[in-house]
């Protein structure tokens, strides 16, 4: 009984390890973002925090600041001067003594000037989108991008008999028809989606100054290179690198094939034919249904087993500059926040489901799954994430980073900060929002489908 269950106790384990890892990284990068503009802005952290509760470690820097390590890793802060909680709260007590002395005062989050609180409180959200922009650009330039022409640097284990293919080769034409620029998403789309399904078909190559026509397999076979969290396929144990040779006992030789069928299959059950490392396997799942964002914005309902394809080889690749990195960093982060703030505005309009809102749960999930894909796509998750709370500190929520921006735009215009009153009301409001929203996270992680 107990060795039955070590798998599941593994398998938990490591989603929280995963879970706890990415978090804490996403929290010390935000932290450090109030922490060192505060700092330089002549504001005085007492207290840097990773986690909540009691204190496992804690040191004490040369500026005052005590660094520490809580027992409870879900979350963070940092308590500057004058605060009376991690929700930068006034301390009545503490602000009476400090106003006896003009230089402490100056030195407390309270006492700042309005510039200094506004940098300070916008760096921590600052600092999760550069993370993420840093990330992203830095895993761009480390994968590179496909070079131009279109060729072989690897090809993929398939169980296609015959193909003659070698890495090197590049790739003129298919089937007769010219090969498009790889980065023409639009072109080289139509293109693959014109050629007939088949397990072989011609390829014109470049191979050693002549050009030859050899056999190889359909460029986007129904192989498996990426696989989502909390999807039907990652749910059935599907692993990346299968490839799907047949649905319901039909064969195919095609990603599109396979996207067909399941689009049409209205979630009813399909029987998987499944070639793995030599091996054919059955397996057996129900697609689900996806809200995907569109590339012209909104989002469409769609049957999904949760797989992507890819191309039947690893593309010849060439490196990425720092600049370009960068820019595709960008990119990716805007890509993130549009996404997030679409997604949220047609929940609340009703146009999709509110189970795409995940809590803790789905969270802590996703993070186990993307940690058992690889070292790329956990950091990958990292920075999606990482710009994902940024996004979510900067709504206009009291308690949340957003909420004491508009406090200090209400300063800014009327010359006073609110009444001590307002603001107690006002982030008693913001808190209770704020778990009533987590709430009904969790609930979505523990009911939704």
């Amino acid at each position: 009984m107990m060795t039955a269950l070590l798998p599941q106790f593994g398998g938990l384990f490591m989603t929280l390890l995963a879970f706890v890892a990415a978090l804490s990284v996403i929290v010390a990068v935000h932290e450090y973002g109030h922490y060192i503009v505060g700092r330089w802005s002549g504001i005085k952290a007492e207290v840097f925090s990773i986690g909540f509760g009691p204190v496992l470690f804690a040191r004490r820097d040369k500026h005052g600041t005590v660094w520490q390590i809580a027992a409870l890793p879900f979350g963070g802060y940092v308590k500057f001067l004058g605060d009376a909680s991690a929700a930068s709260s006034k301390d009545e007590g503490a602000m009476a003594e400090a106003e006896a002395d003009p230089v402490r005062l100056r030195q407390t989050m309270h006492g700042a000037p309005l510039w200094a609180r506004t940098a300070t409180v916008s760096a921590g959200p600052i600092f999760n989108f550069i993370m993420s922009i840093l990330v992203f650009g830095a895993i761009m330039m480390t994968q590179g991008r496909v070079a131009e022409p279109l060729s072989i640097g690897e090809l993929r284990p398939l169980p296609a008999q015959g193909v003659m293919l070698e890495p090197g080769d590049a790739v003129i034409a298919i089937d007769g028809e010219t090969v498009p620029a790889f980065d023409d998403d639009e072109a080289f789309t139509a293109f693959t989606e014109g050629l007939r399904p088949a397990e072989l078909l011609k390829y014109t190559v470049l191979r050693d100054g002549s050009e030859i026509t050899v056999p190889g397999p359909h460029p986007l076979p129904p192989i498996i290179t990426q696989l989502a969290p909390q999807s039907a396929a990652f749910e059935t144990r599907l692993k990346v690198g299968d490839v799907i040779t047949a649905v319901d006992g039909d064969a195919i030789t095609a990603f599109s094939q396979l996207v067909d069928i399941v689009e049409g299959s209205n979630g009813r059950s399909l029987a998987l034919t499944v070639w793995r490392e030599g091996q054919e396997l059955p397996f057996t799942l129900a697609p689900k249904r996806v809200d995907e964002p569109q590339p012209e914005g909104g989002f469409k309902t769609q049957w999904r087993i949760g797989i992507a394809g890819g191309l039947a080889f690893e593309p010849g690749t060439e490196r990425l500059g720092p600049f370009a990195a960068l820019q595709g960093g960008v990119v990716q982060t805007y890509a993130v926040v549009e996404n997030s703030i679409s997604g949220l505005y047609h929940m609340i309009s009703g146009a999709i489901s509110t189970c795409n809102m995940s809590g803790p749960i789905g969270i802590a999930q996703v993070s186990g799954a993307m940690a058992s894909q690889g070292l790329s796509s956990f950091v990958w998750f990292i920075a999606v994430l990482s710009a994902a709370v940024g996004l979510l500190n900067l709504f206009p929520i009291p308690v949340l980073d957003g909420g004491h921006l508009v406090f200090y735009a209400y300063e800014a215009v009327t010359g006073r900060p609110p009444s001590d009153m307002a603001l107690r009301v006002m982030m008693s409001a913001g808190l209770t929002l704020i778990l009533g929203l987590m709430g009904f996270a969790v609930f979505n992680d523990l009911f939704c489908p």
